[in-house]
């Protein structure tokens, strides 16, 4: 990516106002109090939806119940559409948060992902947008995308595709919460900037018997941890390092007392990859692997191998139109190049059938030392990443639009 260097905002309409600023604020810690969980997210699409409505707009309701897509000026059914999308639901953790008055009101529900602050910042792009449509100055029309379920695999942007919320879109732009940049600032990444995530479960069984008899039995404490520890490195030998493979494990559960042989055992983890390549093959190699160790300790194997998201792979053009946005808005300094992460995205998705990007969108205040992170209790977002979302989004929409 380019060196960058200071440069002053051009004159670009699609800024916020005072007023409209302080309502996307209240709209988030509205959202924030009660936040919902994928495909559940029924208050949270309504509360969306009177908005728009409010402001002329005529936004359709997702076949599910929750989520919904709505055009900001009128297709010609011809220029491809720009599509701004945010994901809407919460994640199953108590909200730790002290001295806000905006903390959760849900028991063991929060926005620990910053889904909030994605709606938010579309939500105010529209009606932005929508405004400049009336006054002649939006080129083409604009599809907002507010999508339930991200955070439920495969995830809801499947659901999404299968309800044809990608007609008439050419290109699909959204951002995602980091509290590791600054809050004004943007990171930007060609190629490949999250990770392949899928689940996997297996289940061991055979005979088992008393600890005096082992070698009457199927030993499945041997076996499950033989399974734990040598189909990662199994794995590790057979992709390119470079692929970033990497089978972790969260759970392993078998046994009931010490001197039992047990007939059963159940490990669960995940799967990871940087390369897409390397995803589309993992589903058989990791089968065959945790076939061949089982098969050594004479255990049956049952595997539920749940196929999760791709990477999110941003092509270079998106990614030089939010450059490009970012730069009109804030200046080339705001921006900076980020790295990929192991995190998984539905957004993945969208970019399986239309060119798009992700930015990664700055939400830490300049001198907070709280390193907080995303899917902890006690995450929060300077609000003035609002702000930076919405003119990120409303200029590229403009830029977009002016060069189609």
């Amino acid at each position: 990516m380019k060196t960058r260097s200071p440069h002053a905002e051009a004159a670009m309409p699609g800024t916020l106002s005072d007023e409209l600023r302080a309502e996307l604020i209240a709209f988030r810690r509205d959202l924030h109090m009660h936040p919902e969980l994928g495909n559940q997210e029924f208050r949270t699409t309504a509360a969306i939806k009177a908005r728009l409505e409010r402001a002329g707009l005529a936004p359709e309701v997702l076949p599910g119940g929750t989520g919904l897509i709505c055009d900001v000026g009128e297709w010609d059914g011809v220029t491809p559409m720009l599509a701004l999308r945010a994901d809407i639901d919460a994640l199953p953790i108590p909200d730790t948060k002290e001295g806000v008055s905006y903390r959760s009101t849900v028991p063991d529900r929060a926005h620990a992902c910053g889904h909030d602050v994605h709606t938010a910042c579309v939500l105010g792009a529209g009606l932005v947008l929508s405004e400049l449509d009336r006054q002649g100055l939006l080129p083409h029309a604009v599809r907002l995308l507010f999508q339930p379920a991200e955070e439920v695999l495969p995830g809801g942007a499947a659901d999404a595709i299968d309800a044809g919320v990608l007609k008439g879109v050419g290109r699909i732009i959204g951002v995602h919460c980091d509290p590791k940049v600054d809050v004004g600032k943007i990171g930007l990444r060609i190629g490949a900037i999250t990770s392949a995530c899928d689940r996997l479960e297996v289940s061991l069984d055979g005979p088992g018997g008393h600890t005096a008899r082992p070698h009457l039995t199927t030993d499945l404490v041997t076996a499950a941890a033989r399974v734990a520890l040598d189909v990662p490195a199994l794995l590790a030998r057979r992709v390119d390092a470079r692929s970033g493979l990497a089978l972790t494990w969260g759970r392993l559960v078998t046994g009931h007392a010490p001197n039992v042989v047990p007939q059963h055992a159940e490990l669960s983890g995940t799967v990871r990859c940087l390369d897409l390549e390397t995803w589309r093959q993992a589903p058989d190699m990791v089968h065959a692997a945790v076939d061949e160790v089982a098969g050594m300790h004479r255990a049956k194997t049952v595997i539920d191998y749940v196929r999760g998201v791709p990477p999110v792979v941003n092509d270079a053009e998106s990614i030089g139109l939010l450059d490009a946005a970012m730069t009109v808005r804030r200046g080339s300094y705001a921006i900076e190049d980020t790295e990929q992460s192991l995190g998984g995205e539905d957004f993945s998705w969208y970019l399986e059938h239309v060119p798009g990007a992700m930015a990664r969108l700055g939400v830490r205040t300049p001198g907070d030392t709280r390193g907080l992170d995303l899917h902890r209790g006690n995450f929060d977002a300077d609000e003035e990443a609002i702000t930076v979302g919405v003119e990120l989004f409303t200029a590229s929409a403009l830029l977009e639009g002016n060069r189609s």
